[in-house]
């Protein structure tokens, strides 16, 4: 019990969220890049890539969908926008609607705008827009808004067990 206490003060103390956690145990090369989130900002993920100087393409944002009852994840970049048909076929699915953002929430144990695909509460089945092959590191989530994390796709790809398709549209 006490060792269980002191894991949670060091936690704490250091400030890593549960993505982050999840990144350490599974001994992945990984950045974390902390700005100042702006409470007004129109889009989270845009605010993102222009605090850290990085290509809204390169940014990956969080999105939870219903596939056919199912909470699924999808992983796109934050210069385009969800494809839900595209996601539905993906992870062998008929139909997709953006999930309802309280069930989002409760399922991953993250707040809208800080959703991360690491380290979620309960895992999901999980898409990641074939687009991100394209670069050698993408930016998520690290679970808290105004936290990223840099990685390698095929490291996001491993470790949330995502299915790698072209689910995001309105890319340049």
């Amino acid at each position: 019990m006490a060792k269980q206490a002191k894991k949670q003060q060091k936690k704490q103390t250091t400030g890593a969220t549960p993505a982050i956690v999840a990144l350490e145990k599974a001994g992945t090369a990984f950045s974390v890049h902390a700005y100042e989130h702006d409470p007004a900002a129109a889009s989270y993920g845009e605010e993102a890539a222009e605090a850290l100087g990085v290509d809204a393409g390169r940014v990956f944002k969080t999105l939870v969908a219903d596939v056919d009852g199912t909470l699924t994840v999808a992983v796109v970049p934050v210069a385009g926008s969800l494809d839900l048909k595209a996601l539905a076929a993906a992870v062998g699915g008929k139909r997709a609607a953006m999930a309802d953002p309280a069930a989002a929430e409760r399922t991953t144990g993250y707040v809208r705008g800080g959703i991360s695909p690491l380290g979620q509460r309960k895992r999901l089945p999980t898409a990641l827009d074939a687009s991100a092959r394209s670069h050698a590191t993408i930016c998520v989530s690290a679970g808290r808004r105004g936290l990223e994390v840099e990685l390698s796709p095929g490291d996001l790809a491993l470790l949330t067990d995502a299915v790698v398709a072209p689910i995001a549209r309105g890319l340049d």
